[in-house]
């Protein structure tokens, strides 16, 4: 018999019994249909993967198990990652005096309500001095994408700011 009636086999016996379990485990119709396709994903990769296993169910069932527990580990990892960055860690220092620290904590959220991959670009110009053709090949991006990027985050930047930077700059200097 080939892989692919194997495969074909195996996810008859098998695939109603794995997804009940992933939908009870998960309790996301969605997720558990990604798992139970990462399940046979693995299994086609790997044809020889079962060979001389003698319960075949429970080592889909513990297979699809382990593969819920990776997924709810990089989906924790990626909301912390979230939440820091939603909480902003301090882009700049505290300023000297009191409209300097407002127009810095103003251009830190300014920066957050950017879209990400403007966000990005404008990150990598400004703070690492990247050209837009080293931004490019880092983001797998067009050098011109970078630059129009640049050009539309740095415009809503100047647009969400004016106002402060005016009215700082009625009161002396920024």
């Amino acid at each position: 018999m080939t892989a692919i009636p194997d495969l074909r086999r195996l996810y008859d016996d098998h695939a109603s019994a794995l997804f009940g379990f992933l939908l009870n485990t998960t309790r996301n119709e969605a997720d558990s249909r990604d798992v139970l396709q990462d399940v046979f994903v693995k299994l086609a990769a790997r044809p020889g993967l079962l060979d001389g296993v003698a319960d075949v169910r429970g080592f889909l069932i513990r297979m699809a198990h382990n593969l819920v527990i990776d997924a709810a580990r990089r989906r924790s990892t990626r909301q912390r990652h979230h939440d820091r960055l939603e909480e902003g860690p301090e882009l700049f220092e505290p300023g000297c005096d009191a409209r300097e620290t407002e127009f810095r904590a103003a251009l830190a959220a300014a920066l957050r309500e950017l879209p990400p991959d403007q966000s990005a670009v404008v990150h990598l110009k400004l703070w690492e001095n990247m050209t837009f053709e080293a931004i490019a090949a880092a983001l797998s991006i067009p050098p011109n994408t970078a630059a129009s990027r640049y050009r539309y985050g740095i415009d809503k930047l100047r647009d969400r700011l004016r106002p402060l930077y005016e009215e700082i700059k009625g009161h002396g200097s920024v």
